[in-house]
């Protein structure tokens, strides 16, 4: 796995396939996808990247994902907690959604 950062731009490479998101940070347990979105202003994300940092919060925690978008995004694995968030991870999702849905997104 080869992992080259680019203007705060993260591209993971592994076997063929590439995931692109400015919302990744460490990826060495396997899922570290949201270490920099509690930063990130959401007011200035599009709908796409709200879509991503909503569903990287419940990747990190094992969710099983159901829609073909998000298992590509993600992965097909599930593992415990299956998606039970922390009360902060809650916070953070429901903020995430609260902008898409100013955003006309959802």
């Amino acid at each position: 796995m080869t992992r080259l950062r680019s203007f705060g731009l993260a591209l993971l490479f592994t076997s063929g396939f590439m995931l692109a998101s400015p919302l990744f940070s460490e990826l060495g347990s396997g899922v570290g996808f949201i270490g920099k979105a509690q930063a990130q202003n959401y007011q200035y994300m599009s709908c796409g990247e709200l879509w991503y940092a909503r569903n990287a919060i419940y990747a990190s925690r094992g969710y099983c994902f159901k829609t073909r978008r998000a298992r590509n995004a993600f992965g097909a694995r599930c593992y415990a907690p299956w998606g039970r968030l922390t009360a902060s991870q809650q916070r953070r999702v429901n903020r995430i959604v609260s902008w898409e849905r100013r955003m006309g997104c959802r």
